[in-house]
């Protein structure tokens, strides 16, 4: 295993304190909760940026321990962070990495977003779901509305990683 760089380091620690916030900002007001999943992921993508991927698994469970701790124990809100939307980043970086086809590794994702969605669904709102239709047939809502969503979010976060990319790309460069 490598040693950290302190830049690497500071990375680590600035990711995981700005997914901390997103997250907590998120969850209490659960309106945003989405948003801090998506800025919590981004955030997570600082590591990354220098293929530190000790600091990012580091960062990753950070934010998850701090935004537990700071939203007083809320796991099911936490939890598709957890599941998914914390992990997404280093599993693009592993793909990017190992050059494995788009369309298998994008089709792998989909189904690992699906299965998190049909979990957390059933877990959280089938004791408290007031559509009966909805719980009749979640499978088939899930598998086309949540992978045609996962398929916007999977470019939208190809394109986020480009941009703190290139932010980290400039800072290192003024240093």
């Amino acid at each position: 295993m490598k040693k950290l760089s302190a830049y690497e380091i500071a990375l680590s620690a600035l990711a995981c304190a700005l997914a901390t916030i997103f997250l907590t900002v998120g969850m209490y007001s659960e309106i945003l909760l989405f948003t801090g999943y998506l800025f919590g992921g981004v955030a997570l993508m600082l590591p990354l940026s220098k293929k530190c991927y000790t600091g990012y698994i580091l960062a990753y469970i950070g934010t998850c321990v701090l935004s537990f701790i700071f939203t007083s124990g809320r796991i099911f809100d936490i939890l598709p962070f957890v599941i998914f939307f914390g992990l997404h980043p280093l599993i693009n970086e592993l793909q990017l990495k190992s050059k494995i086809n788009c369309w298998l590794a994008c089709g792998l994702k989909a189904l690992w977003f699906d299965a998190t969605m049909l979990f957390i669904w059933k877990f959280l709102f089938l004791e408290t779901s007031t559509l009966p239709i909805v719980d009749k047939y979640i499978i088939p809502i899930v598998l086309i509305l949540g992978t045609a969503f996962f398929i916007f979010y999977d470019s939208t976060m190809y394109k986020c990683r480009y941009s703190v990319y290139t932010l980290v790309k400039r800072f290192d460069k003024k240093r």
